[in-house]
């Protein structure tokens, strides 16, 4: 459904996407995961038209290139960036962009009853978005990316500063679009949310793909062993296993075991072990 292939951008000396190649299919929520500076909104931005990469192409489904405005049509972002007008209604907000989209004046108002229900806004549909919290505008950007039925949608850290309800209701949300069949690019820093959330995960750095796959697949080729961790009358213990239960079996038979814990391997590790654990500014 979304194909990049080859997509390489440089600015200046500096190289944000290297040679990148992707296919997602219908009804798949892929999450790119990357350290800041990685390169995941240069690569959202290709994929929607806003950017034109230097070499490389994309395309969406059989139709073609985003660079075509009717096959930009069929794609729904939501940017990191809130995309809203604060002084207009929620309501105002979802006509707008409908309208920008060329829909008709019968589908819009449909289409904008079904996008404030499905951000759990409809009783303040008529309030100027001016007076929203923080959950309820990541809640409106989402809907706005949506309210014309794309197939494929572009979330660029779509949770970003939102309290525990609203990320819940964002992920139900997402949920609901990938049963629906919607095609999902989900860029996050949230290891949790690309585990809860993700069909596969790629993980770039410095603009190249370092591995793709199902969070399972990640975890077993990259996250390492697990680590049986214990507190013992002779001291402290760490212990890495490929088997973390019979390890804790065999520690208390043999120690004076006080407390123990296992870690196993997670995609967060799996995230550090491929980008390494320095700090990103």
């Amino acid at each position: 459904m979304l194909c990049l292939t080859r997509l390489c951008k440089s600015y200046g000396k500096i190289v944000a996407v290297d040679d990148l190649s992707l296919e997602l299919r219908s009804g798949e929520v892929f999450g790119l995961l990357g350290p800041n500076g990685a390169g995941k909104t240069t690569t959202v931005a290709m994929a929607m038209g806003l950017l034109k990469p230097d070499s490389g192409s994309v395309r969406i489904g059989d139709v073609g290139s985003p660079d075509a405005a009717s096959v930009r049509a069929m794609i729904g972002v939501a940017p990191q960036a809130l995309a809203l007008y604060d002084d207009l209604t929620g309501t105002e907000n979802l006509q707008l962009f409908g309208r920008l989209q060329g829909m008709s004046r019968e589908s819009l108002r449909k289409r904008v009853a079904w996008s404030l229900a499905f951000a759990g806004l409809t009783e303040r549909a008529s309030d100027r978005v001016k007076t929203y919290s923080g959950g309820m505008k990541r809640r409106l950007n989402l809907a706005a990316a949506v309210v014309h039925d794309p197939p494929v949608l572009l979330l660029d850290e779509p949770t970003v500063g939102v309290d525990p309800q609203s990320r819940h209701a964002i992920f139900k949300g997402i949920e609901k679009l990938r049963d629906d069949g919607r095609t999902i690019i989900y860029t996050t820093h949230y290891i949790e949310e690309a585990q809860r959330l993700c069909d596969r995960v790629g993980i770039l750095d410095h603009g190249r793909l370092l591995a793709l796959g199902t969070v399972e697949q990640l975890i077993a080729d990259y996250g390492g062993k697990s680590v049986v961790s214990a507190e013992t009358a002779d001291g402290a213990i760490r212990i890495e296993t490929d088997e973390p239960m019979a390890e804790i079996a065999r520690v208390q038979q043999k120690r004076d075991v006080r407390s123990i814990r296992m870690d196993r391997p997670d995609l967060e590790r799996v995230f550090l072990n491929l980008t390494g654990r320095h700090l990103r500014d």
